[in-house]
């Protein structure tokens, strides 16, 4: 019971830390430049609060359920070698685990007159295609690097023939895809596949798969813009909510709390269905560890629950007010620092992030630390953030910033060891989260409808650029630490030449 405690409390602390910055800085500027209504800010502290408690819950599950979940499924999947049974059983996951992805469903809701079913399943009969790509690129030792390029080709190849107000679109769709139902699972899968492989190289390529599977998103959405073309010229502000007192504060997200319950209970339920059925059939667990599971599993649907509820209701109304006041302001460019300041802390409160820290850090044996990871992916995010706010204030389209991101970081893929390019891909999906999703999109939308733009052209397409920059900062991050190695060996030599006598200098 302690030890749960002890655990459950060090959950806590690492939340505070993420999600107090965020909560600082919206107070800060509410009391300063951007006055916001006294119902909206008590709604996005009562939110700050359940999304606090919520990722204590969540990463602790996390731990405890999804990771070994999906561990035990990879390497039973893999372990028979037969390509068409790995194919079935990798498309059936991607695309039941994507449907059940809440940051998905938050992006559909948002955008106009296309219907959320007809973005969900597309999008997931992309991550579901991919996912097959992905896992068979793991178990062939097919090199991660080559793939992107050919895939990215194929993107900006389509990109520019369909309307330009989808492209944002179908960025943002590759983003949203790998959220915290998606990540946490699909990463252990690459663990677990990896496991039976033997090679010394089989570590470096359990990353990758999130990165693959944000691309297949984009080619879906990208397919239905032959179809559709959504248009957000007549596009109104979300509604926010006016309230006068403590109950009016409490309904508001006791309205907005059964519907998180019911969405993550079908979300987590294909996850769990598909778990037992393996464990039924192959994994044979011990009843200790099925328990263990069981109240992970628990503890992820409660953090879940309480993560979105306060995202949703308390931190989308907020984003958006604060968006429509600052841009409204006579120096509106001050959105541009003040986003970028909200982008780097905010990235710390994605519940993903913490998953993919802390395996990096596991499978590197600690050569690549957690913090330095939270550091470049929290500087890609400010940078994206500050970007995208000077898109929304200038109307400049979202390919001019994606097509040269794309260019430097595939070609950056080509100059550091190859496991920083796959963990770099895979933090690109992983940083454009709930967080993204219900905060930073409605800010750029509030500063969209406050400045004039076109909400589809101009406000879609953060979640694109949050999903961009850290695919050049971690292999930043990937070149510093070869320069580093590189030094440490010629330290190393420099030092055993110098413990040799003369004589043997010569014989060398």
């Amino acid at each position: 019971m302690g030890k749960a405690s002890s655990k459950l409390r060090r959950k806590f602390n690492e939340a505070l830390e993420a999600v107090l910055p965020v909560v600082g800085i919206v107070i800060a500027l509410s009391f300063t430049i951007a006055p916001i209504e006294p119902g909206i800010l008590l709604c996005f502290l009562l939110g700050a609060s359940m999304v606090i408690v919520g990722m204590m819950f969540f990463t602790l599950g996390a731990e405890m359920a999804m990771t070994p979940m999906g561990e035990r499924i990879g390497t039973a999947v893999t372990k028979s070698r037969n390509v068409f049974k790995i194919g079935l059983l990798a498309f059936i996951l991607g695309f039941v685990i994507t449907i059940s992805e809440p940051d998905l469903q938050v992006l559909a809701e948002l955008v106009p007159s296309i219907s959320n079913m007809t973005i969900i399943l597309s999008v997931a009969i992309g991550v579901g295609l991919f996912l097959v790509v992905a896992l068979l690129r793991m178990l062939f030792a097919i090199p991660l690097s080559g793939l992107l390029v050919i895939f990215y080709i194929a993107v900006f190849g389509i990109v520019f023939l369909v309307p330009e107000s989808f492209r944002a679109i179908a960025f943002d769709s590759g983003g949203v895809t790998t959220g915290p139902m998606t990540v946490p699972f699909i990463m252990a899968l690459g663990v677990g596949v990896s496991a039976i492989r033997s090679d010394k190289n089989a570590a470096d390529d359990s990353f990758g798969l999130v990165a693959l599977c944000s691309v297949g998103p984009i080619i879906a959405v990208l397919i239905l813009g032959f179809i559709f073309e959504p248009s957000g010229a007549n596009q109104e502000a979300m509604t926010l909510p006016h309230i006068n007192n403590s109950v009016e504060l409490w309904n508001t997200f006791a309205t907005g709390i059964p519907k998180y319950i019911h969405e993550i209970a079908v979300s987590l339920f294909p996850i769990v269905g598909f778990f037992f059925v393996f464990q039924i059939f192959s994994l044979k667990l011990s009843k200790r560890m099925l328990m263990k599971i069981s109240i992970g599993l628990l503890y992820t649907y409660i953090g879940l629950v309480l993560f979105l509820a306060g995202a949703n209701v308390g931190f989308m109304p907020a984003g958006s007010y604060l968006g429509q006041v600052m841009a409204g302001l006579p120096y509106k460019w001050i959105i541009v620092p003040i986003g970028a300041l909200i982008g780097f802390f905010i990235v710390k409160a994605e519940p993903a992030v913490y998953v993919l820290n802390r395996q990096v850090e596991e499978i590197t044996d600690g050569a690549i630390p957690a913090n330095a990871m939270g550091i470049s992916l929290s500087v890609g995010v400010a940078t994206s953030i500050a970007l995208a706010m000077i898109r929304v204030l200038t109307g400049i389209p979202v390919l001019c910033f994606l097509i040269p991101g794309y260019a430097i970081a595939i070609g950056l893929s080509f100059l550091v060891p190859k496991i920083f390019t796959a963990i770099a891909f895979d933090s690109g999906g992983v940083a454009s989260g709930p967080m993204t999703a219900t905060f930073l999109l409605p800010f750029a939308q509030g500063a969209c409808i406050a400045v004039g733009g076109d909400l589809v052209a101009d406000a879609f397409g953060v979640v694109a650029m949050v999903a961009m920059t850290p695919l050049i900062t971690i292999q930043i991050l990937g070149v510093v630490f070869k320069f580093k190695q590189s030094r440490i060996k010629l330290t190393a030599t420099e030092h055993a030449f110098a413990a040799l006598d003369e004589d043997a200098i010569i014989e060398l």
